[in-house]
């Protein structure tokens, strides 16, 4: 039995073609339906140049194993959950690595109704089986047709703003040559909006790097074009498009987590009972904004699979992550890029607001370091090193997802990363810029490593 390493907590990410090929691929789709029996999967794929071929092995995979494949091409993977979601189908699948280096490649998984495989409902049982090779000899392929899409899923999209009150924006867009591109070019004769584009077409080279506006390194060119154009608002997406990126009309970059606080105060005008779910990396700016609105702030491990999982359970309206993905109970409780952009130009348009006016006051109210890495030898000791010391005067210590420590008037949080050999800090305080600087740089001092 050959031991497969692309699986990972809650998707499969690995690097091509030693950690995953078209040969895995196979096992990978033959697996997934021998764990899954499903009739009817949708399948997608990214912009990578990989992508293709790696999609089609698992087409194969799953045609050997007798399913019906419905191949919706080239897409974001918010479109396989809402595929499999819209269409009624069994199960979906996309292959993407998102932001990950280009000689990556991945799988994100779901059953019926777009919900998530992670590690603790069967993605581990999955590798189990792909790692064995054992199936059954193939008895019937399965059909294999292509699925349109499209239509529906711009319809549902243009549902979460109503077009008719939206003033002439003009906003940049920096699809990062992954494949948001294509859905603005779909939507934008539909909105009173000047697009501005930068990077747009789809390019599996990544010739301005690697789509990802988390690296500092990546948003010159949003704000640039900003400026140039004496903008409104500008966004960015990494390569699949699950997560979106916010900068104000004066090139400012928004962390996610101040969206988050906004989305949740959206939806608790809405229905002030309302559950929202938030992951553990920072907190104090949602649970006070959702509990001024009379809502319920849920906690939840980070990660996709594990979000949805909980928002499903608690029945919540919406969730969020500080890394920018945001979950929609209207989207099969799964996250979209695309959404959340439509929502906040909605906010700006009724409060007749810019979004640094809508972001400012929590901005100051709870001030963030914004999510530093750190690379080390041994995260787990590092990370029980800093517990060691900054537990014994803390109000509260928990580990949700790592290690969580709060005190009267800072918090932070360190986790390993899921997806890279990494540590993750995220340092927020109570209105107090400078003391969250000191200790966010005391806690880089303490963990040491490469940045």
């Amino acid at each position: 039995m050959s031991i497969i390493t692309c699986f990972k907590a809650y998707d499969i990410r690995g690097r091509i073609p030693d950690e995953l090929n078209e040969d895995i691929a196979y096992r990978i789709g033959r697996a997934y339906a021998m764990f899954l029996t499903p009739k009817q999967v949708v399948v997608g794929h990214d912009i990578r140049l990989s992508s293709p071929a790696i999609s089609e092995a698992v087409i194969n995979g799953l045609r050997d194993s007798g399913v019906d494949v419905f191949d919706i091409g080239e897409c974001g993977t918010e479109e396989i959950y809402f595929a499999t979601s819209h269409f009624n189908m069994d199960g979906g699948i996309v292959v993407t690595a998102s932001h990950n280096p280009k000689d990556y490649n991945g799988m994100k998984l779901v059953k019926e109704s777009s919900k998530p495989i992670s590690g603790d409902t069967g993605l581990h049982e999955i590798q189990r089986l792909a790692e064995a090779n054992d199936f059954d000899a193939v008895v019937t392929r399965g059909k294999l047709e292509s699925l349109d899409h499209r239509s529906a899923y711009i319809a549902q999209l243009l549902s979460y703003v109503d077009i008719a009150t939206l003033p002439k924006l003009k906003v940049v867009v920096n699809a990062g040559n992954g494949g948001a591109g294509a859905v603005i070019d779909r939507i934008e004769k539909f909105l009173p909006i000047e697009f501005i584009k930068v990077h747009h077409d789809a390019n599996g080279h990544f010739p301005n790097g690697v789509p990802n506006p988390l690296l500092v390194e990546n948003r010159a060119s949003t704000i640039d074009a900003i400026a140039a154009h004496d903008a409104d608002l500008g966004i960015a997406w990494d390569g699949d498009f699950d997560r979106c990126f916010f900068f104000d009309e004066n090139g400012r970059f928004i962390e996610g987590y101040y969206i988050v606080g906004l989305l949740a105060e959206s939806f608790l005008e809405k229905d002030a009972s309302a559950k929202i779910v938030h992951d553990p990396r920072l907190t104090w700016n949602t649970i006070d904004i959702v509990a001024s609105k009379g809502g319920e702030a849920v906690q939840s491990k980070t990660g996709h699979a594990f979000i949805k999982e909980r928002m499903r359970e608690e029945d919540a309206t919406y969730g969020g992550e500080m890394s920018a993905h945001h979950y929609f109970k209207d989207f099969a409780y799964c996250d979209s890029g695309m959404v959340p952009w439509l929502l906040v130009i909605g906010l700006m348009s009724q409060q007749r607001a810019t979004l640094s006016s809508l972001v400012n006051d929590r901005m100051k109210k709870f001030p963030a370091s914004g999510e530093i890495n750190r690379r080390l030898i041994n995260p787990q000791a590092a990370i029980d090193k800093i517990e060691e010391k900054y537990a014994v005067d803390a109000l509260d210590v928990e580990h949700t997802d790592g290690l969580s420590v709060s005190y009267k008037d800072w918090r932070f949080n360190l986790r390993m990363s899921n997806t890279e050999p990494v540590v993750r800090l995220n340092v927020e305080s109570r209105a107090d810029t400078a003391l969250m600087e000191s200790k966010t740089a005391e806690l880089l001092l303490q963990l040491g490593g490469e940045v």
